[in-house]
């Protein structure tokens, strides 16, 4: 009986930090690089294929900025962003429920108007997500703690100037 507890504890400790993970962890440098060097580099698997296909058509006017790349590294990213999207991992939690969220005719090229990270926001206070701390829900690290490392829960939030958030 010892052995197998010590063994599921064992499986716990090794696998527990893939359990917290809500969406796949970004492992390609040149996204990283690349989008990384003027943004947090958004994980792939928060917007659908359609998504990133319409946001990666039009890097001239990436948000205001011009974001475009040669065509090596614009093909590397396309796919990357197409083959790690959020309906090739279901199997992980915000992936999923960002996918099921989105109505079949709609695409967004923007995260936090997607229906589901919409819903997640509604309850925190405009004034909270637009003061200079935050400027917005796009910038995912002011509050999420740890979502460079693809943990986006609600115990991990913590709001400037308003402090933990208790939902």
């Amino acid at each position: 009986m010892r052995t197998l507890l010590l063994l599921i504890f064992i499986n716990l400790f090794l696998f527990s930090s893939d359990l917290k993970k809500d969406v796949a962890l970004v492992k390609n440098k040149v996204y990283t690089n690349e989008c990384g060097a003027c943004h947090f580099a958004y994980f792939p698997g928060l917007l659908p294929e359609k998504s990133w296909k319409k946001l990666m058509s039009n890097l001239e006017n990436h948000f205001g900025d011009d974001a475009t790349v040669d065509k090596q590294t614009f093909q590397t990213l396309a796919k990357f962003l197409n083959e790690n999207s959020a309906e090739k991992n279901m199997n992980y939690k915000r992936s999923r429920k960002i996918v099921n969220s989105i109505p079949k005719d709609e695409v967004y090229i923007t995260i936090s108007k997607t229906p589901y990270i919409h819903k997640k926001h509604k309850k925190i206070k405009k004034h909270l997500i637009t003061q200079k701390e935050v400027k917005g829900l796009f910038n995912c690290t002011a509050c999420h703690k740890g979502a460079k490392k693809a943990i986006f829960n609600d115990d991990d939030v913590d709001i400037p100037n308003y402090g933990k958030w208790e939902d």
